[in-house]
């Protein structure tokens, strides 16, 4: 005998009516329907928990590199307020030597009648180059006539 069950028994797995298979069917489509609805509001709410954690995270992490900046700026402040400060010709951490004010009012300009003459070809007027060597301007005006 031949038939086309595959090597399973001749006998048909239901032996209801036609309407009574037709209403088991549509009764486990809505039951895979149902879990299949089922299953994807359980991947939202597994999602929304997810990213909730995850912001969660990320908002202490972003707190916790906010708090560790400040305390870096904080102690980079003291440090640099600690240092001393430059000096004009160099760095005092380098020489470790305060700068000192030296009193130079009675400090006298060493009169060289080449630098007069340069000074003057540059621009620098009588009154200013008697200024900076302390000397009348009729010495200068003299030193330049020469």
């Amino acid at each position: 005998m031949m038939d086309s069950s595959w090597g399973s028994s001749a006998q048909p797995a239901f032996t209801g009516s036609r309407d009574e298979r037709e209403q088991q069917r549509a009764e486990a489509r809505e039951r895979r329907a149902a879990e299949r609805i089922a299953a994807a509001e359980a991947r939202t709410a597994a999602r929304a928990t997810t990213r909730d954690t995850q912001s969660q995270v990320r908002e202490h992490l972003r707190e916790q590199r906010r708090t560790e900046e400040q305390q870096r700026r904080a102690a980079a402040a003291d440090a640099r307020d600690a240092r001393p400060k430059r000096r004009s010709t160099g760095s005092l951490a380098r020489t470790g030597h305060a700068t000192e004010e030296r009193d130079t009012r009675h400090y006298a300009t060493a009169l060289d009648l080449d630098r007069l003459r340069l000074l003057a070809r540059r621009g620098a007027t009588p009154a200013a180059l008697a200024h900076a060597f302390k000397i009348s301007e009729a010495e200068v005006a003299a030193a330049l006539a020469q």
